[in-house]
Formats: structure tokens, sequence, C-alpha cells
């Protein structure tokens, strides 16, 4: 690898990925989203002479193009995310998450080059319907997010066998850490608490996931673009660990030395059959072809994630009264 475009790179895993890549010495073209403000995201404060930062779209296939010339490798990371959200504007979903895949595929397809990473998800697994979930596991679209990253991923899947595009469908588990969203239910207590909170407002405590830690999931990433042999491959990157909402909550509070209760918002319920009730994945392919493993147990990982959230610079980000979708 040489050139590499990051997109997405101006959000939660695309940031810590974009700092690992320059960490490595690589050159790195990094999307972020366009605003009139030019607000770079994570971006803002990331310096090295290694690092291009362009704004703009997936959603524009002649953008797509302009930005993939010169790029050896793609990790394609733009997608809208928030699963609460995509129940109230799927359509947008769809624009983002299918069609702009579909624009960076043909693009890195136009432009010859030698390596398109695509972000999947492990939503896209649903429930369990054995453990730990594997690569072969049924596909389960039990949200609009996870409907649209399934039609991603096949879009992808699809441009290796039609046109050996060397494509590789990474799939991270449930990812964690400093700058992750206020969307997601780990800055949403961690939030909470630091702002004095002593009743908690969560949703259901009773499934379980597989949580990474960002750094490992970034490594992952890496070892993925860095392993011969998985062009046409889907791969996990998962700890093989299960933990309940309730027991990572807790392990929170004792990480912040705080007692809280926790009390149940139904605003932060999903539907019934849109739950996951369930997931803990398989990591076993990539050990076995890239030896990656993950470094960071929960409490170590909840201890670097909780130091950065009570940063009052950071904390001021976040508006944690208001619950977002």
């Amino acid at each position: 690898m040489k050139k590499i475009l990051v997109t997405g790179a101006d959000g939660f895993i695309g940031s810590h990925l974009t700092e690992l890549l320059l960490d490595k010495g690589f050159e790195v073209r990094a999307l972020a989203q366009y605003n009139s403000f030019n607000n770079w995201g994570w971006l803002e404060g990331i310096e090295s002479e290694g690092l291009e930062v362009v704004t703009g779209d997936v959603r524009d296939p002649d953008f797509c193009r302009t930005i993939t010339k010169g790029c050896d490798t793609v990790f394609h990371l733009a997608a809208l995310i928030a699963i609460p959200y995509s129940y109230v504007a799927p359509d947008s979903y769809v624009d983002t998450n299918i069609k702009g895949t579909l624009n960076m595929l043909q693009a890195a397809r136009d432009g010859g080059v030698d390596r398109v990473l695509v972000t999947s998800t492990s939503e896209v697994y649903g429930t369990a319907q054995y453990v730990p979930i594997d690569e072969n596991h049924p596909r389960q679209p039990q949200s609009p997010y996870s409907a649209t990253k399934i039609g991603a991923d096949a879009i992808a899947k699809s441009f290796y066998n039609a046109f050996d595009l060397p494509v590789t469908i990474v799939r991270p588990f449930n990812t964690y850490g400093p700058r992750q969203s206020a969307r997601a239910i780990i800055p949403t207590i961690i939030t909470q608490i630091a702002n004095g909170a002593e009743e908690i407002k969560v949703g259901d405590l009773t499934p379980t996931r597989d949580f990474n830690y960002v750094k490992d999931t970034a490594a992952g990433f890496l070892a993925i673009a860095q392993a011969q042999g998985l062009e046409g491959e889907e791969v996990n990157i998962a700890t093989g660990r299960e933990v309940t909402m309730q027991q990572t909550l807790e392990t929170i509070a004792k990480v912040m030395d705080r007692e809280v209760r926790w009390v149940t918002d139904p605003e932060r319920l999903r539907p019934g059959k849109s739950e996951v009730r369930r997931l803990l994945g398989s990591n076993e392919k990539i050990r076995k072809l890239t030896g990656w493993s993950p470094r960071y147990s929960l409490e170590e990982g909840l201890r670097e994630t909780v130091a950065w959230f009570t940063d009052k610079e950071n904390l001021k980000h976040y508006k944690s009264n208001i619950y977002n979708k």
C-alpha cells in the first residue's frame, strides 16, 4: 500500500484508522463529509505531512472517481450508522449506504485500485441463530440500517464476482471508544454520569454484545488489508467475548467509581422484532489468516474511553440530556 483513501475518515472508526495508517507511515487521502462550516469532524487536530483531507459526498459518483485517482487502496467506511434514525429516515440510508458503496466500487474499478475494503457490520447477522457467529451465519435485516448494509455487502461481492474487483468485506462487531457518537449506548452512559446524573436513562439491558475497542478494530482493518488472499472474502473483527448491556453499564459505573440507578426510557427501546438479542462473534478466520487478535479487555478499553470522555474539552461536544437518534 502506498497512497490510501479512507472514506468516512471524519467519523469515529475512520479517524482512528486514519491515525493508525499515518503512524505506520502511509500517505492518506481522508474524506470528510462536505459541510458549509468546513469542519473536518474528528480529523480536526490531526496533523501529519502524509495527510490530505478532502471534503465531499460518496453519493456523487463523479466525485468518487475524482478522489479515488492515484490511490492503490481504498478503505470505505462512509455510511449512516445510527439504527434508531434508520426507522425515521430509511431513504437516506439507501442513498448513502447502498448507492454510496456502489459509487465507490465503480470508482475503484475505473481507477484500477489494487485493494478495496468495504465496511460491513455485525448487525447484518441479526439475533444469533448460533454462536459464535461466523461469516457463514444467515443475514437477517432487523432494521432498515442493517438491510442497507446487507445490500451494500451484496453489491461489493457482486463486483468481485462479476468484475474481479479485489474487494474484501470487513465486518466489525460493536466498536466503542473515544470519539464515538452520542447515539451509542456506551457514550450515552458515560456522558450522563460525567455530567452528574444519578438516574441514568437506558434502553433494554438484556441483549448481549461483542464489544471491540476501537484501537483493536482499526488494527483489524490494517491486518486484513495487508493479508494475502482475502479478495472476495468476508471477515469478522470480533473479540469472541459476550457481555450483556447490564454488565457493560455496571462496568462503566465501576470504572467511574459512581453509584447510579438505571431507568428504562421507552424512547430508547427498539421495536420488538428489530432488537438484536444476542451477538457473539467468531474471530477464527481473522486470527488464522492475518494473525490479528484483540489486545484490550472490556475494562481496559472502557478505562481509556472514560478518560477521554471525562476530559472537559471532549465532554463539551456531547449533549447528554438529549437522546440522539
